[in-house]
């Protein structure tokens, strides 16, 4: 009997001390939390703040619609080219058949083949002068984004008055580490899709 009280005891005895670490073990780490979280940075007048300028172009709604726009464009003008370009290899099929039955004339040979060759310069012309095009559309699509945004996080710093603004980006990053309480992304992305949303619907 002495002996199962013994055991009865000593397993009383463990059971406290092990809810008595765990207790207090629990509440260090809940406090350790607690504290990181406490001391995370909320950007204020006069910090250094950042933009990651990747994810904030490609959540402005801006960018995107003329993106959109942009890639209709390319699409309109590639089903074109594909259909001109298909157009020509079917008469030059036709013209290598006809011309290898001797159904034509030296006359009509050298017509039929001067014509071909000049719609096939015409269409490479066409082609270099589409994607000439296309790269300067493109690129000034880019400058009215990069300039939206530069307007608007102007205005928007008069209020916040922070000391600078950085950017980061995939290829130039250029923030090894900072505290997600100075990335200002979200809030810049908000801010600038509201805006752009109200000029929309004027």
């Amino acid at each position: 009997m002495k002996k199962v009280n013994l055991i009865l005891n000593i397993v009383l005895v463990l059971a406290v001390a092990a809810l008595y670490v765990l207790h207090f073990t629990g509440n260090s780490k809940t406090e350790h939390t607690a504290s990181a979280e406490d001391s995370r940075i909320t950007a204020g007048s006069g910090d250094i703040v950042y933009i990651n300028l990747d994810t904030l172009v490609n959540q402005y709604d801006m960018y995107n619609d003329l993106r959109t726009e942009l890639e209709s464009k390319v699409s309109a003008i590639e089903n074109d080219l594909n259909k001109k370009g298909r157009a020509l290899e079917n008469d030059m099929k036709s013209f290598q058949e006809k011309m290898q039955k001797g159904l034509l004339t030296r006359s009509q040979m050298e017509t039929m083949q001067n014509d071909l060759m000049a719609r096939d310069q015409e269409l490479r012309n066409l082609s270099q002068q589409k994607q000439m095009e296309l790269a300067e559309e493109e690129s000034v699509m880019y400058n009215r984004v990069m300039d939206a945004i530069r307007t608007y996080v102007d205005n928007y710093n008069k209020d916040k008055q922070f000391s600078l603004i950085l950017t980061t980006t995939a290829a130039t990053n250029s923030i090894i580490s900072g505290d997600q309480g100075l990335n200002i992304t979200t809030e810049v992305i908000n801010g600038l899709n509201q805006e752009y949303i109200r000029n929309r619907n004027k």
